[in-house]
């Protein structure tokens, strides 16, 4: 594998910033490792990291890198700050980022595919949400999202008692003071939205320890999923919110996703 700290500027964000790659390579005498690349654009993953990471963090928490060895798949990781991939009422246009100018900016700097069935979003905590965020409302762009440990019912969080004032006050700067409920940044809304669209639907992959904070937001989730035409492969177990349990689940993404093995 080719690892790549590319550090870019962002017209949308009006400032420099990066992202982690992982291109595939082929490999004959690497010791250890079986590398695997195939021929024209790659497959992509986008990986998204959780709401204190950065674009580094699956790389040093996990073995993705390995992981992704003999699969012929590009993992793309960008970084995003604590803005839940969201154009800040208070701050950057991460969403627009995210989901318009990072993708156009990796494929003119790596040999990606710009095809629907071959780019795939991932992610964990405010990433899962990221994932699931862009395949809702880009399901033409994406075959398939996976959230691990997600944070999936943004609406009940932001009105939760347990929210002290200094978390209100984050919450403010990312998405102002209107109610969640209902826009473009609730995931229960996208999914009844895409669930009436005519168009194609991603593959849906969900995850969450039955010990993680977030397991109630999960239930939500996966219960709204379940009330619509949407494919959801939803999974539940012991665990809590924290790498041990996201690098064993990242495995099972991988082996999950719908795209041709090199």
């Amino acid at each position: 594998m080719a690892l790549i700290e590319c550090r870019f500027y962002s017209e949308t964000l009006g400032l420099s910033t990066s992202m982690t790659v992982i291109l595939p390579q082929q490999t004959r005498s690497q010791i250890g490792l079986q590398n695997t690349k195939g021929h024209g654009p790659h497959p992509t993953l986008y990986l998204l990291h959780g709401l204190s990471d950065d674009d580094s963090i699956w790389l040093r928490r996990t073995s993705i890198e390995r992981y992704v060895a003999s699969l012929g798949i590009a993992v793309v990781m960008p970084q995003v700050h604590r803005s839940f991939y969201t154009d800040m009422a208070d701050g950057g246009a991460y969403w627009t980022f995210i989901s318009e100018e990072l993708p156009r900016l990796a494929r003119s700097f790596f040999p990606l595919s710009d095809k629907r069935e071959d780019n795939f979003v991932a992610g964990l905590s405010m990433g899962g949400y990221g994932a699931f965020k862009l395949a809702l409302r880009h399901p033409d762009k994406f075959a398939a999202a996976a959230s691990l440990s997600g944070a999936l019912d943004l609406s009940k969080m932001r009105t939760s008692p347990q929210l002290s004032v200094m978390e209100a006050a984050e919450w403010d700067r990312i998405f102002g003071a209107a109610p969640i409920q209902g826009t473009d940044n609730d995931l229960l809304e996208l999914l009844a939205r895409l669930d009436r669209s005519e168009g194609a639907k991603p593959l849906l992959y969900q995850c969450c320890g039955t010990e993680d904070f977030l397991y109630q937001e999960n239930l939500n989730f996966r219960d709204a999923c379940l009330n619509t035409g949407i494919q959801l492969t939803y999974e539940e177990g012991p665990g809590e919110h924290e790498w041990g349990y996201w690098d064993a689940k990242i495995q099972e993404v991988l082996a999950w996703l719908p795209f041709e093995r090199k």
